[in-house]
């Protein structure tokens, strides 16, 4: 799935942009009654891509994706003010309506549903939301506390909503992942979660709705985070502690990034991994740079040979 606004029960959230200059554009559906009626004329399979909007090029490998996989595709535009936290972007986050349109349209998007708050949760806060329990108390959930109930409470809506046949997530945000494949597998929801690779720019640096925050001197710090990774991902060979001591080097050698974490863990269970495990783990790191706080990620085999497919800078 977003430095320094209030969040729920803070100030009032800046109102969703407004429909302009949408003529060529596919349809952008801000009700539930007519997502009902335009879901019920779509052929399947369905594919639906949840986002915040701000979109780019990662969020257009998810859709393009879902169009070669499924018969008709859904987006979902929607900031949604339950995973962000206090003193978290709320009302800076970035929004584009139109030219998330443009880019939907693009890639073949059947239809856009950019409901505004009142219509995800016309009661205000919602009594009932999901929690994500043990797997929502780590890495991203001990900096951001309630962020993954938050998350996951709009993901279930949105299944409910466009009951897709499958969903597409970035594995850019890999415990968002997670998460989302243990809920749809527990709660028994029927629905395929579809991971892509990370999109990224030549120097490595993860596409981020929220890269638009940074400054020139920021963004050629920030390439920090996948020099880390790489460089942990080729000690591989060597072992669990050898992966997490050549990527903290690169970093501590960075004075403008602010490391909040970095963690070799088990990609299941999102536990550090042990010094004597083998076999695939998710090396991930969380840092601030300037006032803008980024996440990044690296599958890798630990202590086995790297697969030619293993991710690179794309």
């Amino acid at each position: 799935m977003p430095t320094e606004k209030d969040s729920p029960g803070g100030e009032t959230p800046a109102a969703p942009p407004t429909v302009q200059d949408t003529a060529g554009l596919c349809e952008v559906i801000t009700s539930k009654d007519r997502l009902a009626e335009v879901r019920a004329a779509l052929p399947g399979p369905v594919g639906v891509v949840m986002t915040m909007g701000a979109l780019h090029e990662g969020h257009a490998a998810l859709i393009r994706r879902a169009r070669r996989e499924s018969g008709s595709v859904l987006v979902t535009l929607f900031v949604n003010p339950l995973q962000f936290g206090p003193g978290e972007d709320l009302d800076r986050y970035p929004r584009s309506l139109g030219e998330d349109l443009r880019l939907c349209t693009r890639e073949g998007a059947d239809a856009v549903f950019a409901p505004p708050a009142e219509v995800m949760y016309p009661d205000g806060e919602p009594a009932v939301r999901v929690a994500s329990g043990a797997l929502g108390e780590v890495l991203e959930g001990l900096s951001r506390p309630g962020h993954f109930d938050g998350m996951l409470t709009v993901v279930a809506k949105f299944m409910g909503l466009t009951r897709p046949e499958r969903a597409y997530f970035g594995q850019k945000d890999a415990q968002q992942l997670v998460l989302i494949r243990r809920m749809v597998r527990d709660l028994e929801m029927g629905v395929q979660v579809c991971a892509v690779p990370t999109v990224r720019e030549s120097d490595g640096l993860a596409l981020s709705s929220r890269n638009s925050y940074l400054s020139s001197h920021d963004r050629a710090v920030a390439t920090v985070l996948f020099r880390a990774l790489r460089a942990g991902q080729e000690k591989a060979l060597e072992g669990a502690e050898a992966v997490r001591r050549a990527a903290e080097d690169v970093l501590l050698q960075e004075q403008d990034c602010h490391l909040d974490y970095l963690a070799l863990v088990d990609q299941d269970t999102l536990q550090d991994l042990p010094e004597d495990r083998t076999g695939s783990a998710l090396l991930t790191v969380a840092a601030r740079v300037g006032r803008t706080r980024l996440i990044d990620n690296l599958p890798l085999q630990v202590g086995a040979v790297e697969s030619p497919a293993g991710e690179g800078v794309n």
